[in-house]
């Protein structure tokens, strides 16, 4: 067996174990940062959204010498505006210019085919309405908006409603986080953006239902024990889970970062950008939250039940009273039941008389 296998059947068997439970403020302050960072950039900078969200012209042009940089400079003098340009395989390129209507749009094409060295009637040019973009962007949200509708419905008649809430704020967590590099990379939103953000919602809930599951079946009859508490078992649902969520990951995220960093960056392809980021992004929020965000905030809700109190209690006091016997009789303490669910892990003989410790070693009384 692999190390790496090997790890994830003493995690899985509680061999060893991280205590994300224990440590949960920590990794909630880590959350909040980042969202305000994520929240601050979206504020400042905004969204770089395209055309197909607020409207504009798109023009195409015959296969051409003239480079992407050199394009955009002709672009930005004939229409004032920045432009987003593409070099395509046969060698056209098509340049997106937001906010044209259909009269600056001719002037464009007369101006980019002077500057380009062609026909006026070479130039395709498209028109995007800004009714058309709204339509866009209203589906986007409508889309968004039922899929968190349905997700905490089916989560809260398979689980409880405790899971449905925490899984809505780690998705809610996993959105935040996406829009806002979006914001501070400044990458066009398009509705590959949308698709990306739809997708990584998916694969984020998925991981968190992995481990819901774990704990769900591992917490029946809870109150029956007084072995573990709630956020124990918690947390031996994540550990036991762990490896499986990594490697998932990782396996997910090496093709997503080949068409960022290698078609996107290296070899070029600009309209690979606007889903590969956002299913980047999206793929390490949802493995980040589905282990420190949502299962920790269900334990934090669980714990707050009365019966899940008391059994809390109970734990701790039988916890307390075997450290107790620990302390005053070492050479007295068994493990003898440490598979019992309602004994600690050391146990040994309580309120034993002192006379029973001298009649196991050297009797009292006369010398033979």
């Amino acid at each position: 067996m692999s190390k790496l296998g090997n790890i994830g059947a003493r995690l899985h068997r509680g061999e060893i174990s991280y205590d994300f439970i224990g440590h949960r403020k920590i990794w909630y302050g880590v959350s909040i940062l980042i969202t305000v960072v994520a929240i601050v950039g979206l504020a400042v900078r905004g969204l770089n959204m395209g055309i197909d969200f607020q409207g504009g012209a798109v023009f195409t042009t015959p296969k051409t010498s003239v480079s992407v940089s050199q394009a955009e400079e002709y672009a930005k003098e004939a229409s004032g505006h920045e432009a987003v340009v593409q070099k395509l395989g046969n060698g056209s390129m098509r340049i997106q210019i937001a906010g044209m209507d259909t009269q600056q749009s001719d002037q464009i094409k007369s101006k980019l085919a002077e500057d380009f060295k062609v026909d006026t009637e070479k130039i395709a040019a498209d028109l995007v309405g800004p009714s058309w973009g709204d339509q866009i962007a209203n589906k986007a949200w409508q889309g968004l908006a039922i899929f968190m509708v349905l997700v905490v419905i089916y989560l809260a008649i398979a689980f409880e409603w405790r899971m449905a809430i925490a899984a809505l704020i780690a998705l809610i967590h996993d959105i935040t986080i996406t829009v806002g590099v979006y914001a501070l990379v400044g990458f066009e939103v398009t509705p590959g953006t949308v698709i990306g953000l739809l997708t990584i919602l998916g694969y984020s809930l998925y991981d968190t239902v992995v481990v819901f599951d774990s704990l769900k079946e591992q917490t029946k009859d809870i109150t029956k024990q007084t072995k573990s508490t709630y956020s124990d078992i918690a947390n031996h649902s994540i550990n036991g889970t762990l490896v499986r969520s990594v490697n998932t990951t990782v396996v997910a995220l090496l093709p997503v970062a080949g068409l960022l960093f290698i078609g996107g960056g290296f070899l070029g392809a600009g309209t690979l950008n606007d889903i590969s980021l956002s299913l980047f992004v999206g793929l390490a929020a949802g493995a980040y939250s589905s282990i420190f965000i949502a299962t920790p905030l269900v334990a934090d809700l669980k714990e707050r039940e009365p019966q899940i109190k008391a059994l809390r209690k109970r734990v701790l006091a039988k916890r307390a009273q075997a450290a107790t016997e620990a302390e005053l009789h070492p050479e007295t303490v068994t493990e003898e039941y440490e598979d019992d669910d309602s004994a600690a892990a050391v146990v040994g003989p309580r309120n034993q008389p002192a006379s029973r410790g001298r009649g196991r070693g050297r009797p009292s009384g006369k010398r033979r």
